[in-house]
């Protein structure tokens, strides 16, 4: 397994015939996808003209459909190359038609041990902890990370935790 997003695309000719004839390409540049593509069709022993993607690692739990558009494929890479499997774990949660960078930077609250860790740097980060310290008791961390998370948060789990979104 390769940690770079990368596709196997065969020639249909020649898997048609019983052979199979395909290559393993990183998916980050969709010229060069193109140009590899062209180059499998080339080499094969059908000389086809059509091609499917048969296989797919790298891409953090996303699917890859045998006739995924290039242009998407290239781009859902490098977005997992750039921002890794936050990312992913995101465009699983949206659904990959609808996972963009700008989306995914807007909701994307980090990687953290637990929904409570979250909570707790949350409510530290809106100087909530000037509260005095005899009210602190009092305070209800699992009260609030129940509540933020039935609104506006949801997590998806992590290598190390859980990744925290915001709706």
């Amino acid at each position: 397994m390769s940690d770079t997003p990368r596709i196997y695309v065969r020639c249909l000719a020649s898997y048609n015939a019983g052979h199979l004839h395909g290559r393993w390409i990183d998916a980050t540049d969709a010229d060069c996808i193109l140009e590899e593509i062209q180059e499998v069709l080339e080499s094969s022993p059908e000389h086809g003209e059509e091609w499917a993607i048969h296989d797919y690692e790298g891409f953090g739990g996303l699917t890859i459909g045998e006739y995924e558009p290039i242009e998407r494929v290239a781009e859902l890479a490098q977005l997992i190359e750039e921002h890794g499997p936050a990312f992913a774990a995101y465009a699983n949660n949206v659904g990959t038609d609808y996972a963009t960078a700008d989306e995914f930077q807007d909701s994307f609250c980090g990687e953290h041990e637990s929904e409570r860790a979250y909570a707790e740097e949350l409510f530290d980060d809106l100087n909530l902890s000037d509260i005095p310290e005899h009210v602190r008791p009092y305070i209800d961390y699992d009260l609030f990370t129940r509540d933020l998370f039935l609104s506006d948060n949801y997590s998806v789990d992590a290598p190390s935790g859980v990744y925290v979104f915001i709706r």
